[in-house]
């Protein structure tokens, strides 16, 4: 498998994508303008974090060409903010973290352990966002059990893709927090997935590889895990999606963040918008921390797999 970063011009993308057997489809027409940006909302126990998040991550998104769904869940501060969290975006590599999920969900059904085989599988397609590992976890699975899978994590507005095609899964970042809560769930809430599953993935997250460890855990302290999953494809029609999951623990804290985005003409500008994101979201959350202990800095050259596509 080849692993590549896919440069911004279209030529570069073109020979990137032909690398991996992956035509992308040239984005057409002109260029988007930037999306109106709808005020985010926001909910907080804490005196003043709700109106300040809203403002600052409407400010960071502000002049954007990408349309972005925005979703954070705070546990520490009761906090939660939206932005277009119903919208459908095709979820990319980021599905591979619902795969996983899957996998662990169905095999608990029958308590059994993950074979030598699916582990391996299952560690190259979150760490090194292998594609030939998840289109065997995928066929695997099968559309049955992962559509089962969805029903019991509450994940109602998340369509499989079809055809093999997972990277078109369309998604929404409401139910992208619904697996973030199964993930690192609330005080008293119950998970569909075990605590030994739960840590089995956030493990994976967290052993994402530096050049795929950008977008959401830009801006954390340096205090908390970082566990991430990102994602990106391009296609004709709303040109570049660039997504990315985040969630962020210890250290005293507990966080979770998602933002989806498609509509930007560059896959740089998809990252540039996500970390604008992110930044504002770890500076309102960790002021004092950040002061004292410094930032995470992600790497200049981010990458990410292209998921298998059709033609046309």
């Amino acid at each position: 498998m080849s692993r590549h970063r896919i440069p911004t011009p279209a030529r570069g993308a073109l020979s990137a994508a032909l690398a991996v057997g992956v035509l992308v489809p040239p984005v057409v027409g002109a260029a988007p303008a930037a999306a109106a940006t709808p005020r985010v909302s926001c909910t907080s126990d804490k005196d003043g974090l709700a109106a300040k998040l809203s403002k600052d991550i409407t400010a960071a998104l502000s002049g954007r060409s990408a349309t972005t769904a925005v979703s954070l869940r705070d546990q520490g501060t009761n906090t939660v903010c939206t932005l277009r969290d119903a919208d459908r975006f095709d979820s990319a590599s980021t599905v591979k973290v619902t795969v996983l999920a899957a996998l662990l969900w169905d095999a608990k059904k029958t308590e059994r352990r993950l074979t030598e085989r699916e582990s391996g599988l299952a560690t190259a397609m979150i760490t090194k966002s292998d594609n030939d590992a998840t289109s065997a976890l995928w066929k695997q699975l099968g559309a049955s059990k992962v559509k089962a899978f969805l029903k019991a994590a509450g994940m109602s507005r998340t369509v499989p893709g079809d055809g093999g095609y997972w990277g078109l899964t369309q998604i929404t970042a409401g139910d992208e927090q619904k697996l973030m809560d199964h993930l690192v769930p609330r005080p008293g809430q119950k998970s569909v997935l075990s605590e030994a599953a739960r840590a089995y993935i956030l493990k994976l997250m967290g052993m994402v590889i530096p050049s795929q460890r950008w977008g959401t855990s830009a801006g954390a302290p340096s205090t908390v895990k970082i566990q991430v999953k990102n994602g990106w494809l391009s296609r004709a029609t709303h040109g570049w999606r660039v997504h990315s999951l985040g969630a962020f623990t210890g250290g005293g804290r507990n966080y979770t963040m998602t933002v989806l985005t498609h509509d930007n003409r560059t896959m740089d500008d998809g990252v540039a918008t996500i970390q604008a994101v992110a930044k504002a979201i770890h500076k309102n959350l960790n002021p004092a921390t950040l002061k004292a202990s410094g930032t995470y800095a992600p790497t200049r050259s981010p990458q990410e797999i292209m998921p298998p596509l059709p033609r046309g």
